[in-house]
């Protein structure tokens, strides 16, 4: 039998050997490796609609949306060459024994023939409170490796990464460089010819791309053809030391840019080398405005004085940033745990995603987030993606939720938007945040208001900072006026369901207007403003009165409040109902919470609660609105439901908020990586006890 056959072999077998791997606390629909920004997001797709099941070895990272980014790991144990990440050809694949993540790392623990342990950690540090770590768009990958017979074994070890991630067009050329700085050691890679605030298929067309690691003792490194550097690895078990200059298209031979580290003999001592990977970008987002449209700097820009520093930084800040992470990981774990398991499932998962759409710009003066509506517009600071994403942000700081709503407000008190109401967006595709002077963006006027309204409020109640409801009182006055008018019977308009189509009357989004005027009853107090204070609480009360007779249907076995007034016989999740709570308004009567308890496990489906009667698809987010207000058991039952979902749905790319909940698919609209996921922290906004 030839070895060739044999490996054939080994690979064909390998779904049986990978039944041995447990994955806790759940087998997501795709694992995060790199999530820091819109373009540092990297992904093991799972699922099985074209993922591998859940392994790091034998299938290739990808970018959220799907195409690959070249990402490679071989290991030499007593001088066989193994793959532990990526899949590269004619190279066998290590045993993985178990995959798990917590909010901020992925760990996979992998087994080489019972010889070796590898345990590869995949860190992404979420510090909403601390500018400078935040603002980097870095990530770690540890690698850890022990002997597992108790013997000594000669063990050597290979990271490279291909151009793939410098370009979403792979015909074009990319450039490179190898460098050191220090103990550290790094492969800088780049788009040859820069398009500055530019994507293609949402990746990146400028900046710098880069993968660095300490360079200790049996270290080499090569960047060439990915065959024959990988080659010369499994070959020599060492790399050349050189760079080839022959700089060409992505897709031409693949460049690939490798580190390796001769560990010697490697017994029950373990031992671990770290990499790092991110991008550096100058000016990060083009911005509309008190100045005008002018570049705005990556924030990292003012804490280092070049790339190279801030890279210097981040290689030698693991050991800080794992303790942070871990903090914030137990945190979230212990809160939400103290809920349930299942909820505990769901919001760990969340959290890297609701965060990996963001990015910290500006100065040290003036400061702002910017966030991608990731897969479905790629808008830029979409109101109502912020709206469901904010929960995770109040959360763990709300100063993160002032920073992405700063520049909604700027521009439109600039007088760069036209309309009355709060503009949707700010600015048609990221990262260009140049607005919409003509009053053309998506119109969700009534949905918008309301939604500045209460996360204005929310952040307001969670910091106590009454310059910002003072500085922004006009505005927000102007948004609630236009409410007054519109709330109590909502024109034929869309709202923040838009793929759902647009209703007159909608139920839901009226109640979110009465709710947005109520709001502004208490900022009006807290300014000094109690004429309007008293003015704008009589409406919304006499509003929510004529509401409970409007769009509910009282004589449903049970009661049930409808998708649209006077639409008997349609339902749908009465997720605003949270913002009444959320800001202990106490507009909304008990009785309206209890019907909606008591009504949600009557047309509870396979999944989930579908969104409406329209469709069987549900909102992930939506649900966890939902639940977060209701009964236990009927919150108990939306947590369980997209707990088991995140286990067994067939889809494969980073968390979707869409899903049908008949089948556990993907409904054909591809909401993938959304920050709006960060709405499952509902349930722990609700435990912060925020009230006027």
């Amino acid at each position: 039998m030839t070895p060739f056959f044999l490996v054939s072999l080994l690979l064909a077998l390998l779904p049986s050997i990978r039944a041995a791997s447990t994955f806790s606390p759940a087998r997501p629909p795709a694992q995060p490796l790199a999530v820091r920004s819109p373009y540092l997001s990297a992904w093991q797709t799972v699922g099985s609609d074209g993922g591998n099941g859940g392994y790091l070895a034998g299938q290739w990272p990808s970018f959220w949306p799907g195409q690959t980014l070249g990402w490679t790991g071989l290991i030499k144990v007593d001088g066989t060459a193994y793959c532990w990440l990526g899949n590269p050809a004619n190279v066998p694949f290590v045993n993985q024994t178990s995959y798990s993540y917590t909010s901020t790392s992925s760990v996979y623990v992998q087994s080489v023939e019972g010889k070796v342990q590898i345990t590869v950690t995949f860190l992404s540090p979420i510090t909403p409170d601390d500018f400078l770590r935040q603002s980097l768009v870095f990530s770690y990958i540890n690698v850890e490796v022990v002997s597992s017979d108790g013997k000594e074994h000669d063990v050597q070890l290979y990271t490279d990464i291909s151009a793939e991630w410098v370009s979403g067009d792979r015909s074009n050329v990319a450039q490179w460089e190898y460098g050191t700085s220090g103990r550290i050691s790094y492969h800088k890679v780049y788009r040859q010819t820069q398009l500055a605030f530019s994507e293609i298929n949402d990746q990146t067309e400028y900046g710098n791309w880069w993968y660095s690691t300490t360079a200790d003792k049996g270290y080499t490194y090569e960047s060439g053809i990915d065959v024959d550097v990988r080659g010369q690895f499994s070959n020599e078990g060492k790399l050349k030391n050189t760079v080839d200059t022959n700089y060409r298209a992505i897709s031409d031979k693949w460049p690939v840019f490798a580190h390796a580290f001769d560990l010697g003999r490697v017994g029950t001592r373990s031992t671990s080398r770290l990499f790092t990977i991110g991008l550096t970008q100058e000016d990060a987002i083009q911005f509309d405005g008190a100045k005008g449209v002018v570049p705005l700097p990556s924030l990292w820009t003012q804490y280092f004085p070049d790339e190279i520093s801030a890279l210097h930084f981040f290689q030698n800040d693991y050991e800080v940033a794992k303790s942070l992470s871990s903090s914030l990981d137990d945190k979230v774990q212990s809160d939400a745990s103290a809920v349930s398991d299942d909820y505990a499932t769901i919001a760990t998962l969340a959290l890297r995603q609701s965060f990996g759409a963001t990015q910290l710009v500006g100065t040290n003066e003036t400061q702002y987030v910017f966030m991608k509506e990731i897969s479905s517009d790629g808008n830029i600071n979409t109101v109502d993606v912020i709206f469901p994403a904010h929960p995770a942000y109040l959360y763990t700081n709300p100063a993160y939720l002032k920073l992405v709503m700063a520049p909604l407000f700027e521009n439109q008190e600039a007088g760069q938007y036209p309309n009355r109401w709060s503009m949707h967006d700010v600015g048609s595709h990221y990262p260009n945040a140049t607005g919409h002077t003509d009053g053309n963006d998506e119109q969700m006027p009534l949905e918008e208001c309301g939604n500045m309204l209460i996360m204005s409020l929310a952040y307001y109640l969670a910091s106590k900072d009454l310059d910002f409801l003072t500085k922004h009182y006009k505005l927000l006055d102007q948004w609630t006026q236009f409410l007054v008018d519109e709330a109590l019977y909502p024109a034929n308009q869309i709202s923040t369901d838009d793929f759902a189509g647009s209703l007159a009357n909608q139920t839901n989004l009226a109640l979110k207007g009465m709710i947005g005027i109520k709001a502004m009853s208490v900022i009006a107090n807290a300014t000094g403003n109690s004429l309007s204070a008293s003015n704008y609480s009589s409406i919304a009360s006499d509003y929510i009165s004529q509401w409970q007779t409007l769009g509910i249907n009282s004589a449903a076995n049970p009661p049930h409040s409808t998708l649209s007034y006077g639409s008997n016989n349609s339902w749908g999740l009465l997720y605003n109902l949270f913002g009444d709570k959320e800001l202990g308004l106490n507009l909304v009567p008990q009785s309206v919470y209890d019907m909606q308890s008591t009504f949600y496990p009557i047309v509870n489906g396979k999944y989930g609660v579908p969104l409406d009667t329209r469709h069987t698809y549900t909102k992930g987010d939506w649900e966890a609105w939902a639940a977060s207000i209701a009964s236990e058991s009927t919150r108990d039952m939306f947590y369980s439901d997209l707990a088991n979902w995140i286990n067994v749905t067939p889809t494969n790319r980073a968390l979707t908020d869409l899903y049908d909940t008949v089948t556990g698919d993907y409904p054909g609209i591809y909401f993938i990586n959304r920050p709006v996921v960060g709405g499952v922290f509902a349930q722990l906004v609700l435990e912060l006890g925020l009230h006027p």
